[in-house]
């Protein structure tokens, strides 16, 4: 049920960005040909795309969910209303990747087990700074998990075309700080996390966030950190966001 409500409001936001600021279609063909002994092999290739030519801000009020079923179908119907800007420019390629039990890119997992650790592999282009947040979304609390606990900094500071593992004291023995290492847990058959990564190459400053229980990460509420994330995308047009879907399953 949860996921389906998601992946619906995730839609409802993408058809609404789509309806007000236009599609951007993209296709691209190449042909091959290869000769051997006399024989020759032709290969073609297509590669086609669509992005939204707009941006979500901020949700306004709580979206309305119609939940029934159909012909033994779950279907989820959902009306969502927001502020969102139109894209102008073609962002950073940021490089991201969430990384399971171990800090090679080779283990790049969005299925999790309880007990698991939590790495994650970043690059990017450009100079900047990075803010990297948890949500649970069986509490709707969200944990600041980079910068680090320790950390007095605004935000991380990222060197541009420099691999970074994240949430490894191994891996990041340049940190100025202690390195925070995670383990991800899980009470029920299977729970589902969020992951946000927040960069931009402006500086900013992370969400103002309590320390509720001890050996947690520092938290704040999941309206407040998205008041915060949209002040955050209203002052600066280069901020960039993007969230990664983690399942946590029980053994």
């Amino acid at each position: 049920m949860d996921e389906g409500k998601r992946t619906a409001l995730e839609r409802a936001k993408i058809q609404a960005l789509s309806d007000a600021f236009g599609t951007i279609v993209s296709q691209s063909n190449s042909t091959i040909v290869k000769s051997d002994n006399g024989k020759s092999d032709v290969d073609f290739l297509s590669l086609g795309g669509s992005d939204v030519k707009g941006e979500w801000i901020e949700t306004v009020g709580e979206p309305k969910f119609n939940i029934f079923y159909d012909k033994g179908m779950l279907v989820v119907n959902v009306s969502v209303e927001g502020k969102a800007r139109a894209i102008t420019t073609s962002g950073i390629d940021l490089n991201v990747k969430v990384l399971r039990n171990g800090t090679d890119i080779k283990y790049e997992s969005d299925e999790f087990h309880d007990g698991d650790d939590l790495y994650l592999y970043f690059k990017s282009p450009v100079n900047g700074y990075l803010a990297v947040y948890l949500l649970d979304e069986s509490t709707q609390e969200v944990f600041c998990l980079l910068p680090y606990r320790s950390s007095g900094e605004p935000a991380y500071k990222i060197t541009h075309d420099k691999p970074y593992i994240f949430f490894s004291a191994e891996k990041d023995k340049e940190s100025q700080c202690e390195v925070d290492e995670y383990t991800m847990t899980c009470e029920k058959a299977i729970e589902q996390n969020t992951l946000y990564v927040v960069f931009s190459s402006n500086m900013f400053t992370k969400a103002n966030t309590e320390e509720e229980s001890y050996g947690l990460p520092r938290q704040l509420s999941l309206n407040e950190f998205q008041r915060w994330l949209s002040k955050c995308k209203i002052k600066d047009a280069l901020i960039q966001e993007k969230y990664y879907q983690i399942n946590i399953k029980k053994p």
